[in-house]
């Protein structure tokens, strides 16, 4: 069976990888200098001849994501940076700040990892990831030899 997972490096547990994907909403976001890392929802469709993931971006734009394969190793990442305004007047609220992410998939053995492409539209991230055709079983066909008669190989003596 194949499937697109998330990718989980030898150092991290499956109870970290629930307890991210449950209260990761919940957390507070971070209003410090550093960026704050964001974690973009995915949603992946099975089709016979690829896989299809979407990626809520809102504000981004291609420029903005990086996107790499290697070793099976689907990884999008990005670090959108503050602009930096002097505008007259105090901010009241400044919750707009740097943002940050990296998420990586493990990818099945039946995709085709030099056919990957991406495209962005409305703030979503999409990319295609090509299945390779299944090998399809081929019958082999028995030749059926000749045997030669003993008054035959008496003959070749």
């Amino acid at each position: 069976m194949n499937a697109l997972t998330f990718f989980n490096p030898r150092f991290t547990s499956d109870l970290f990888d629930v307890i991210e994907r449950n209260f990761s909403d919940y957390l507070p976001s971070t209003h410090s200098a550093h960026p704050a890392m964001v974690s973009p929802k995915v949603d992946v469709r099975e089709t016979k001849d690829a896989y299809i993931m979407e990626m809520d971006l809102p504000g981004m734009n291609q420029k903005d994501v990086d996107i790499s394969v290697k070793d099976k190793i689907l990884s999008i990442s990005s670090v959108k940076e503050e602009k930096k305004d002097e505008k007259e007047g105090d901010w009241v609220i400044k919750e707009r700040r740097t943002m940050s992410f990296a998420r990586r998939f493990t990818l099945p053995e039946d995709i085709n990892a030099e056919k990957i492409s991406a495209s962005f539209k409305s703030g979503v991230l999409i990319v295609n990831i090509p299945r390779k055709p299944e090998v399809q079983p081929r019958n082999i066909q028995i030749k059926a030899s000749e045997e030669k008669k003993p008054a035959e190989k008496k003959a070749e003596k």
